[in-house]
């Protein structure tokens, strides 16, 4: 990277917030039980890539054998798993950037069974924010949004769309992949890894990560415009929604971690999550996100009134009982707090207003959803109420 370029990023870094990058782990390193990683993200706090690998070899020539390195030439999960063999690091730093793997989630997989209990993992990546302020900066106007829209289309739709997958991975072989923030951060989740710390450093993006489960045996999101999301139904059985995708990619696994850093909004919903991308937005204040969830209508795993259909996590967070008198019901598309004149701030308010309506519904099925829905479209349509 040219010297004035390289300047440039570390003054957008020093002042940028990547879709509320500042929101992310606010880390107190003293809460660290570790004491080799708590020195390790202390002293490396404002050091770019170089000078980190510089700084664990350091470690390293001290016989500190409860580090690992692995060199940049490592590209695949059988390679990871060979340099991890016969190891048990406390703390294990990948050279190589996380947008330049080709099977990053075999890899981080890889690195979750070979790793032990507790062990902590770091590493860096350009980010699709950074290199599109990279990218802006680099050529002349005009020229830089054609640039960063053929960015855009070919190295972040194409690694994810089955059609041109292979063709990209062929003729690139994902060295030049552009990931957000946000699919970093959920892909570490799906591997059974949790969030530690996150910073933007030196024209990077660095994070350190726990082994704190197996990782999640699923199918892995893809850039389909039509989301399929596992929800939990009547008798507590799993369904599929559809939706339209408004999310970046791997959102649904940082949940988690957005609830633990964030609070909740009106109704229920995470305050200023970060995981929704542009045209997500746009979709929900017009409710279009939702249409394809018609089908979910059509098949019986939903009624046009109802409580909304909940992830596995986010149920979880509701008491027992209500948790109980949920499943009795099938989910809906308009939920009862559209119905209310003030909108739930908490979700004990939330449940409340859940509360409400199910106990009516349980009580008289047709009457309760029959004047639930015509109060919800008033309250849209003159009380100007929307989604987001």
């Amino acid at each position: 990277m040219k010297k004035g370029l390289f300047k440039l990023q570390y003054e957008l870094d020093s002042r940028y917030t990547e879709a509320g990058s500042d929101q992310g782990a606010k880390l107190d390193v003293h809460e660290i039980d570790d004491e080799n990683v708590r020195r390790f993200l202390s002293d490396t706090a404002h050091l770019g890539y170089k000078e980190t690998v510089k700084y664990l070899k350091r470690r390293q020539e001290q016989s500190d054998s409860s580090i690992a390195i692995i060199p940049f030439t490592t590209a695949t999960p059988e390679a990871l798993a060979y340099r991890l063999e016969n190891l048990s690091p406390r703390l294990t730093f990948l050279s190589r950037p996380l947008n330049t793997v080709e099977r990053l989630d075999e890899m981080l997989y890889a690195a979750n069974w070979r790793l032990p209990q507790g062990a902590y993992l770091c590493a860096h990546s350009m980010t699709a924010a950074l290199k599109r302020n990279l990218t802006m900066a680099r050529y002349p106007w005009g020229i830089n949004y054609l640039m960063v829209a053929w960015d855009y289309v070919w190295h972040r739709m194409c690694p994810k769309m089955k059609l041109t997958r292979r063709l990209y991975f062929a003729v690139t072989g994902g060295k030049k992949r552009t990931m957000s923030r946000v699919e970093i951060l959920g892909r570490f989740y799906r591997a059974g890894f949790e969030v530690v710390d996150e910073q933007f450093r030196e024209g990077e993006f660095f994070v350190t990560v726990c082994k704190v489960a197996e990782p999640i045996d699923d199918e892995a999101p893809t850039g389909s415009p039509v989301i399929h999301l596992r929800r939990i139904g009547k008798g507590g059985k799993e369904i599929v929604v559809h939706k339209f995708r408004t999310m970046y990619t791997y959102s649904e696994y940082v949940q988690p971690y957005i609830y633990h850093y964030q609070s909740l909004e009106r109704g229920g919903k995470f305050k200023e999550d970060y995981r929704i991308n542009l045209w997500g937005r746009l979709l929900r204040r017009i409710w279009l996100d939702e249409l394809p969830m018609l089908w979910n209508m059509l098949r019986g795993d939903l009624k046009l009134v109802g409580v909304r259909p909940l992830s596995r996590h986010y149920f979880s967070l509701y008491t027992p009982e209500m948790q109980q008198l949920r499943i009795r019901t099938k989910p809906g598309m308009l939920p009862p707090f559209y119905y209310d004149q003030h909108t739930p701030e908490t979700i004990e308010e939330v449940q409340e207003s859940e509360r409400r309506y199910l106990e009516a519904y349980l009580e008289h099925p047709f009457a309760t959803d029959w004047r639930y829905f015509w109060g919800i479209v008033g309250n849209i349509l003159l009380r100007r109420k929307r989604s987001k």
